[in-house]
């Protein structure tokens, strides 16, 4: 897949120290989720409590606020875990290339079995190959707003193929803007403010190479 990610390379710092700056203009790749950004560690580039007013910050996002991908707040648990998830593959409903498939060798004749056989069969084999989306919170740090990010990772303990050797595999992305808290210049001469980026998020993950 062609996704976009928030590109964290970092350039370099001008004579006299300072924080280096953050590229946050969105760079295609293949890789989801996000890797962990590497922040500059000195807090004097931190927003301060008056830039955290939630009020202010709700309206300069706007109507990108999405309270099912993100949270102000320490959240609770996002969902299933892999455990969970695995053993709730075969509660999925069954695709529809699935209940069309045919059972039998691909040059020989169909194997011929009752409706309930046939059903079980085609639950069994979308129970081993079915592969859910896991979301789990990730806080992105103070200089992210909001700070919580629920993101979607695909569950890849084991192979989902018979025979085995493919895996599940992000297929499809969907795209949440956060507000980034982005310092320019230097010292007391630096300007910093809220600038909105794009963060992508897995949305489907399929069984593939």
């Amino acid at each position: 897949i062609r996704a976009l990610l928030l590109c964290s390379c970092l350039g370099l710092l001008r004579p006299g120290g300072g924080q280096p700056f953050l590229r946050l203009r969105p760079s295609p790749s293949d890789n989801l989720p996000v890797k962990d950004i590497v922040e500059h560690p000195d807090p004097e580039y931190d927003p301060k409590e008056q830039d955290l007013d939630e009020r202010t910050l709700r309206k300069k996002l706007g109507s990108h606020f999405d309270p099912g991908f993100m949270a102000v707040a320490v959240p609770g648990p996002a969902n299933a875990s892999g455990a969970e998830a695995a053993a709730g593959r075969g509660r999925a409903a069954l695709p529809a290339e699935l209940r069309r498939l045919e059972l039998g060798p691909p040059q020989g004749p169909r194997l011929k079995v009752g409706k309930k056989a046939r059903r079980k069969v085609l639950q069994w084999l979308w129970a081993y190959t079915y592969c859910p989306v896991l979301y789990t919170w990730k806080d992105l740090g103070v200089r992210f707003w909001p700070r919580y990010i629920k993101e979607g990772n695909c569950l890849a303990e084991k192979s989902c193929s018979l025979p085995e050797g493919m895996f599940c595999k992000p297929v499809k992305s969907v795209t949440k803007t956060f507000l980034r808290w982005h310092c320019q210049g230097w010292s007391s001469q630096k300007y910093c403010t809220w600038i909105p980026v794009q963060y992508p998020l897995i949305s489907e993950c399929k069984c593939s190479c």
